[in-house]
């Protein structure tokens, strides 16, 4: 589950690598359990969790083009068009099944390359779209094998890194590969490293590997191409220490360090003379983000995130381009994309309250020309603002936190609701992630059913420094669940919950925290919604092969299932354990084809209910892997999340209709329990 922050870090890189009106809003009224906040349209869930219009722009390194991801069929595609005309796009790609989700411009400015796996199994392949021809060629053809991209430099257009475990199913070796005719030559054969970093010359500089501890060690190539030390990085550090790159000699490394501090600053350390000047710092958050200049690899900002994004300028010569950014539009601030003259940005302006709004930036007349949002049926809504608040843990930790009260529910705008409402803990994966203010679905959602909608950084997450990332260690199930049941009662303590009304939802982790709340503090929660949540610490080492790299971090951070005294301690923080002290009713949703937590995960708990005599409702996705991506499948398991709350919360709902009509899901056991679903499954 820690590679949701991996999956975070890549997505950015790639990124900053060059890359309905309220009266359309109704649907029909619900026909039971309405609540009082009834003032604001229904909104349909097709709304919040269908698929976006537009999403992902990014601008080809030479300006030209304008790329993005936008349904085809239903299914999202890459689409491409000039850059001063993008309603002229057109799709490029030819995608039928899942949709695709990652997509970079390769240098030649001709090819773009996407990745795509298989109903989830997370099997990357490696796609080449020829934007001259139209031919889309799979770079890497293997069954059972997880191809990712390791970086893409000017230097060599035609040509990228890979890392490809189709040797070693444990282990990823470095190719250079020809991404117009699929040839490949090996640059470096792994010998147990987790990652390997490399220069825009495709020279691999360093690799990493875990330590017993927990910690890393990192070591340099030489002359001969052996390995020698280079550092050293402990255990405490390891979440927050990560090399971010090379400046434009490549012997200057860019650093995000925690080391000797507690936030991580951005550093850069002389590779030759081990000299560290520090660039950007923040005593209550860790870098989040950076802008690099696309040819000068000069660091020009840094970006924090403590309850919301802000930036710290650098380079004085962009200093008045954010000055005038600032004067566009409402909301953060991120560059996504950057041509490589540097004459154009594409600049998002993400708010709480709407869809992302998307402008290209012409830097040289300092003029935005709004492109689109990522959703126009948000646009004219009126949908909820989401409250930052810090909350104090028991033993006194700060706790940032979001939460969202429904429309009309706040009459005097002082962010507490008229009367105590339903409330819904919405638990973040990772767990090493974060919650993040903005736009959220889900909270948006839930609170248009009615509810208030909470969301905690619970120690162990990331962003805080890493005395709150390590005060999480071996807290599964522990003082990460203490700090939710804090917050809980903070919402209480304000006015916000109604305490007998409090449900309990989230996905990988967030999943965990329900069947652990479900089991553990079954008289705080009313009701509960599990997505791909592991309920068996020990079995949980049954992991993707290539995970086994990082075992020791695993065994530091969650518990050791490789000695006696481990598997103990791991199994009585399972939830499997206690089954039988589930009080409330619960709902579980599994993909069939997960890798990361499996199908036995979910498939265990409910048999283990089941011999209890405890009712449960289990959907079982059999296209899907860690989450559900195909919108058909988001729908239809959202169209019975909110039947399911409206039951046990007593919020409104919207009817769950045709929503099974396309979907995947098979629904094992529990139909009846939800208002609405046996029927659905009938048609």
């Amino acid at each position: 589950m820690k590679k949701l922050l991996i999956s975070v870090l890549v997505v950015a890189a790639l990124l900053a690598s060059g890359c309905i009106s309220d009266e359309d809003a109704t649907t029909e009224e619900p026909t039971e359990n309405t609540s009082q906040i009834d003032t604001a349209p229904l909104i349909p869930r097709e709304v919040f969790f269908g698929n976006h219009d537009k999403i992902t722009p990014c601008l080809s390194p030479d300006g030209t083009r304008i790329s993005y991801l936008a349904p085809v069929d239903g299914v999202l595609n890459v689409w491409v068009g000039p850059a001063d005309d993008p309603d002229s796009a057109e799709p490029v790609t030819n995608d039928t099944d899942r949709g695709i989700r990652i997509y970079i411009w390769t240098y030649t400015n001709e090819h773009i390359l996407y990745t795509q796996d298989q109903a989830g199994d997370q099997n990357w392949r490696i796609y080449s779209v020829n934007l001259k021809t139209g031919e889309t060629t799979d770079l890497t053809p293997l069954e059972g094998v997880q191809a990712r991209i390791q970086a893409f430099s000017r230097k060599f257009p035609e040509e990228i890194l890979i890392a490809i475990n189709d040797r070693d199913p444990t282990l990823h070796d470095i190719y250079r590969l020809n991404i117009t005719t699929g040839e490949r030559s090996l640059v470096m054969e792994n010998e147990g490293f987790l990652r390997f970093s490399t220069d825009d010359s495709y020279n691999v500089r360093f690799a990493e590997r875990f330590t017993s501890d927990g910690g890393k060690e990192i070591l340099k190539t030489t002359e001969d191409g052996g390995w020698e030390p280079f550092m050293e990085i402990a255990m405490e550090d390891s979440l927050t220490t990560v090399f971010a790159g090379f400046d434009k000699t490549g012997t200057i490394l860019h650093l995000i360090d925690s080391r000797d501090r507690n936030t991580a600053a951005f550093v850069m350390l002389d590779i030759v003379t081990g000299e560290q000047t520090l660039i950007a710092e923040d005593s209550r958050a860790d870098v989040t983000g950076g802008m690099v200049h696309p040819t000068e690899k000069t660091v020009q900002a840094v970006a924090f995130n403590y309850e919301r994004k802000h930036w710290q300028i650098i380079d004085e010569s962009i200093a008045g381009d954010f000055a005038y950014l600032k004067t566009v539009a409402d909301g953060d601030i991120t560059v996504v994309s950057r041509t490589l003259d540097d004459n154009y940005w594409m600049v998002a302006y993400g708010v709480d309250d709407g869809p992302v709004r998307y402008y290209r930036y012409y830097r040289e007349e300092k003029s935005a020309e709004f492109l689109f949002t990522e959703r126009t049926s948000l646009e004219g809504l009126s949908l909820a603002k989401m409250h930052p608040v810090v909350i104090k843990s028991r033993d006194g930790l700060d706790m940032v936190s979001y939460y969202t009260l429904p429309v009309g529910s706040d009459s005097d705008s002082d962010g507490r609701p008229d009367e105590p409402l339903p409330i819904v803990l919405f638990v973040h994966g990772g767990p090493q992630a974060r919650d993040n203010w903005g736009y959220e679905p889900v909270h948006q959602w839930l609170a248009n059913r009615g509810y208030a909608v909470l969301s905690v950084n619970f120690r162990g997450s990331t962003g805080f420094g890493k005395e709150f990332a390590n005060a999480g260690n071996r807290e599964w199930g522990g003082k990460m669940h203490d700090d939710l049941i804090d917050a809980v009662n903070w919402t209480v303590r304000e006015g916000i919950a109604n305490p007998d009304r409090v449900a309990i939802m989230g996905g990988s982790y967030g999943g965990y925290a329900t069947l652990w709340g479900m089991t553990n503090t079954p008289d705080t929660f009313a009701c509960g919604v599990d997505t791909v949540g592991p309920s068996n610490l020990v079995l949980f080492e049954t992991i993707p092969p290539y995970w086994q790299p990082e075992i020791e971090e695993w065994a530091t951070r969650i518990g050791d299932a490789r000695t006696e005294e481990g598997r103990a301690f791991l199994a009585e923080r399972s939830p499997l354990l206690y089954a039988d002290q589930i009080k409330k009713p619960l709902l579980i949703g599994q993909g069939a084809n997960d890798p990361r937590v499996k199908q036995a995960e979910s498939d265990q708990i409910v048999h283990a209910m089941q011999d209890a005599n405890i009712p449960v409702t289990y959907l079982l996705y059999t296209d899907e892997g860690h989450g559900f991506y195909r919108p058909e499948n988001r729908l239809s398991f959202y169209a019975v999340t909110e039947a399911f709350l409206a039951e046990h919360l007593g919020g409104r709902y919207e009817p769950i209709g045709d929503d099974f009509e396309k979907s995947s899901a098979i629904v094992q056991c529990g139909a009846e329990e939800v208002p609405g679903l046996a029927e659905a499954i009938a048609e």
